[in-house]
């Protein structure tokens, strides 16, 4: 998904996408080396994207809504067109959280085992990992990255950023009874309108060099803020999850 701006509610409906937007700014060339890009088909046969982040050399972290079948990660891209020294790695096993449900998105978590390790470099490391239940505090600003849709409904060819601030629990309480502060973050500042896009699951909202949120979903509103998973809430589940797929 794309980063972007959107209009004041008056001039912008609130359940469209379209209309004048403001484009996040493109990262420099390589700066966010974790990053991954993801495809996978649906049940419906359907390419889809989503974003994700490499967390050791043969596991990715993304949302579990983006399962599906014949997932391939790429890394080390900045324009997504060109593969220039980019890894291209399918995916052998999907492990989404087993408590994932799409009616509720809560525990939108999943871990991905490649087919083979990632050949670290200058363009393709890992990410850190917040220690378990680790906070955020409301205030903080973050950053997340993505290859997102853009205006004319073409996916981002290169990776845009935003920074994004993170919201008191309330907030997002107040907009959905599907909100749960110990696994969720509230993220985005509705008085700066900016947000990620359809296509941004998966990615990461960085916190002072650690991933500290998984881009869930967007409230019921379709206004800001949006909803993160909370990686600190989730630190056994990944430990003991990165031991199965790392011994099979």
């Amino acid at each position: 998904m794309f980063l972007f701006l959107f209009f004041l509610e008056v001039i912008l409906p609130v359940n469209t996408e379209g209309g004048e937007i403001i484009w996040g700014t493109e990262s420099k060339p390589h700066s966010r080396p974790y990053m991954a890009s993801i495809t996978f088909y649906d049940s419906n046969s359907d390419l889809n994207h989503c974003g994700g982040f490499l967390v050791a050399k043969d596991i990715v972290m993304t949302a579990a809504q983006c399962n599906g079948s014949n997932i391939k990660v790429t890394l080390g891209a900045h324009n997504i067109k060109k593969q220039e020294n980019t890894q291209v790695i399918s995916v052998v096993k999907a492990k989404p959280h087993e408590n994932y449900h799409k009616h509720s998105q809560f525990n939108d978590i999943m871990l991905l085992k490649l087919e083979r390790k990632a050949q670290l470099n200058g363009a393709v490391k890992t990410i850190a990992l917040p220690r378990s239940q680790d906070s955020v505090k409301p205030g903080q600003v973050c950053t997340m990255a993505g290859w997102g849709t853009l205006a004319n409904c073409t996916l981002s060819n290169t990776l845009q950023e935003v920074n994004l601030e993170v919201q008191k629990g309330q907030k997002c309480q107040g907009m959905s009874e599907d909100y749960n502060d110990s696994i969720q973050l509230c993220v985005g500042n509705p008085n700066e309108m900016k947000a990620t896009a359809g296509g941004d699951s998966g990615g990461p909202v960085v916190c002072d060099g650690v991933a500290q949120g998984i881009v869930s979903y967007r409230l019921c509103t379709g206004t800001l803020p949006r909803v993160f998973t909370r990686i600190s809430s989730f630190i056994p589940w990944i430990q003991k999850t990165m031991k199965v797929l790392l011994q099979s």
